[in-house]
């Protein structure tokens, strides 16, 4: 498992813009894995594209997670 630091200067990030930030593809590409199931927050399956991610949270695709950091 490889973790990956996003940081973000603003209260939250929603899922698919990280998701992209993470290298996950393009939005079209990201919101299909987040839409199928494929990308777990905090440990639990979201289908939410537009979940609103805030300093702490994690998010897990493929064996990579990533954490949004303060900057």
């Amino acid at each position: 498992m490889r973790k990956e630091n996003i940081y973000i200067d603003t209260e939250y990030i929603k899922l698919n813009d990280l998701m992209k930030l993470g290298g996950f593809g393009t939005g079209g590409q990201a919101k299909m894995l987040i839409q199928n199931g494929g990308v777990k927050v905090n440990g639990e399956v979201c289908t939410m594209r537009g979940k609103k991610m805030r300093i702490g949270d994690t998010a897990e695709c493929n064996g990579i997670v990533l954490e949004v950091c303060g900057k």
